[in-house]
């Protein structure tokens, strides 16, 4: 199977050269998948004093970023020949204007020598360009607005307290694992009409759709082909049961959807299923995660936010600034165009790194600096523009109740564990993959 060029470029374009002189060891730690050191986290934390800090990988990007911004902020790899994007404005440019810089998943694809014909992902609306992008996403829209999304607090506050109510008396829990994953895949699953019991598996699913093949054996490329395929034939499965047997879910929702009198073709409605579930849990995964990792560097916040409840909402903002959970999008010129001083071509890579452009002092006066009460923050975290993170309203929703229900349990300080921090392996997301945290000290 030929990937799409938003999963492979870290694969066929080395994402160790897109990244500069950036190196962090990633180890496998099998997570959320409970083979979790059996020690407690303060005995973690002591055996690893001698260990560097857990924030060196954490903040080697946004070094990186600050010097390209400064000295090549649109710039065009002499190895793989994309171009790519660091500061605010063109990144915002690139975001939004799709009728230069298209999302097509299949234009991308026979730029790389494939028809790109049977990679659902491809062709669901995270790549795609009007008038079908609006067509498709049209379909889905109503179910995140946020007015539909607030229907779902009582259920989200619900599963939120079942799973504190897990780690609440230990003093200790790994974010991820206990509340950050668990929690955002439940809803959307419940959205879906699939049963979130087998979340493990769709865990494993989202991280294959995510990963970067950079550095992989070819038993390794092999093993997440099998985990893309295997969501796809779990998902066909579902797609015949609910033509069978329809419910009142999204994906029978999908099934009797039409458009200029047309059913959904079998590739888009298993895009669509893969994209909805995928992206219904990476984003507030690691943006509670971020949070997580934001409050532990400013810790006086964590009170801040207990005595003033008001703050929680741009707190939630600032993160998804700060530390932002989608890190970059790609793009395809469809014509010559200029950015800054550079004419780039037509069909043409190109590479708008989010994570850069939300810490670009031209927009955010002292842009390494965690302010909760940041006015303005016009962050480009969920994207700009018709790809506007459809789901935005759902995450912020998510974290919100996360964060409230967080800051009523688990008491005192909170404090990351200072252990090697690995990182998610993706060209696309941002966060952790571990973090054990402690509170009440």
């Amino acid at each position: 199977m030929k990937a799409s060029w938003a999963s492979s470029l870290c694969s066929a374009r080395n994402q160790e050269a897109i990244t500069g002189q950036i190196r962090v060891t990633l180890r496998p730690l099998n997570r959320r998948e409970g083979k979790q050191s059996n020690q407690p986290v303060n005995a973690r934390k002591i055996e690893s004093m001698q260990t560097q800090s857990y924030k060196e990988p954490l903040h080697a990007p946004f070094e990186w970023y600050r010097t390209m911004r400064a000295t090549q902020p649109v710039f065009q790899h002499p190895d793989w020949g994309g171009w790519q994007v660091f500061r605010y404005a063109d990144v915002a440019r690139v975001l939004s204007e799709y009728a230069t810089f298209s999302s097509d998943g299949h234009r991308m694809a026979q730029a790389e020598g494939s028809q790109g014909e049977g990679d659902p992902i491809g062709s669901s609306i995270l790549q795609m360009d009007p008038p079908r992008h609006r067509q498709l996403r049209n379909l889905v829209t109503l179910a995140f607005t946020p007015r539909m999304v607030a229907q779902l607090e009582p259920r989200i506050t619900a599963i939120t307290h079942e799973l504190l109510d897990h780690v609440a008396a230990e003093g200790e829990m790994d974010v991820v694992r206990d509340l950050a994953y668990p929690l955002p895949v439940t809803v959307i699953a419940e959205l879906l009409g699939i049963p979130a019991e087998l979340r493990e598996d769709f865990k494993r699913w989202s991280d294959a759709i995510v990963a970067g093949e950079e550095g992989l054996s070819e038993e390794e490329r092999k093993a997440l082909f099998q985990e893309i395929q295997g969501m796809y034939g779990y998902f066909t499965q579902v797609l015949e049961e609910r033509r069978q047997h329809p419910q009142n879910d999204l994906v029978s929702a999908l099934l009797a959807a039409s458009v200029d009198g047309q059913r959904l073709s079998n590739v888009e409605l298993l895009g669509f299923c893969g994209l909805l579930l995928v992206a219904g849990n990476e984003t507030t995964t690691n943006l509670l995660g971020n949070m997580i990792l934001c409050f532990d560097e400013h810790p006086d916040v964590v009170e801040r936010l207990r005595s003033n409840r008001e703050l929680v909402p741009g707190a939630i903002e600032e993160t998804l600034r700060y530390y932002s959970p989608v890190k970059a999008m790609p793009r395809m010129t469809t014509t010559e165009t200029m950015i800054g001083d550079q004419r780039i071509g037509p069909n043409q890579f190109l590479v708008a790194w989010i994570g850069s452009a939300n810490r670009d002092e031209a927009e955010f006066p002292d842009a390494d600096r965690f302010d909760i009460e940041r006015e303005p923050n016009r962050h480009v975290a969920f994207g700009r523009g018709i790809h506007f993170c459809l789901g935005a309203p759902l995450a912020r929703l998510e974290a919100k109740v996360a964060l409230n229900a967080m800051l009523d349990r688990l008491p005192g300080r909170w404090q990351v564990a200072d252990v090697p921090l690995e990182l998610v392996k993706s060209f696309i997301v941002f966060g952790a993959k571990e973090l054990p945290m402690t509170w009440g000290a």
